[in-house]
């Protein structure tokens, strides 16, 4: 069954950085849309970021709060989908999840994936 385990998260000042990883099991990332959304407390869920394919080139978009800050990436061979996290703000503060979408949409609407990590918690604060 496939399987999503996100990690990396954890303390960090303000202005601090964190790399999260979402390693993906049971199938490989192939060329479907994969992003990260955040959810922090008494918030609905949020878009962070999707990479996806146009026939072999990956293109990436952001929601407007993390652009420049934070950057998503993928590493085919490891199965593994990234999340680098920058210049940090108590805002970001929220648990991270990982999802991929098979049918191959993507883009920032989280009904649209089909898989989900178990999330990892990401605290900003001084």
């Amino acid at each position: 069954q496939v399987q999503l385990v996100e990690s990396g998260g954890g303390l960090v000042q303000p202005g601090g950085s964190l790399r999260l990883s979402c390693a993906v099991s049971g199938r490989t990332l192939s060329r479907y849309p994969w992003a990260w959304f955040r959810q922090a407390p008494g918030k609905e869920r949020e878009f962070v970021a999707d990479i996806r394919y146009r026939g072999f080139t990956a293109y990436v978009d952001y929601a407007d709060s993390v652009k420049g800050r934070f950057t998503i990436s993928r590493d085919n061979a490891k199965n593994t989908v990234y999340l680098q996290m920058n210049s940090l703000k108590s805002e970001d503060t929220a648990v991270y999840y990982c999802a991929g979408d098979v049918h191959g949409s993507g883009g920032s609407s989280s009904s649209e994936y089909d898989y989900w990590g178990q999330g990892t918690q990401v605290t900003v604060s001084s």
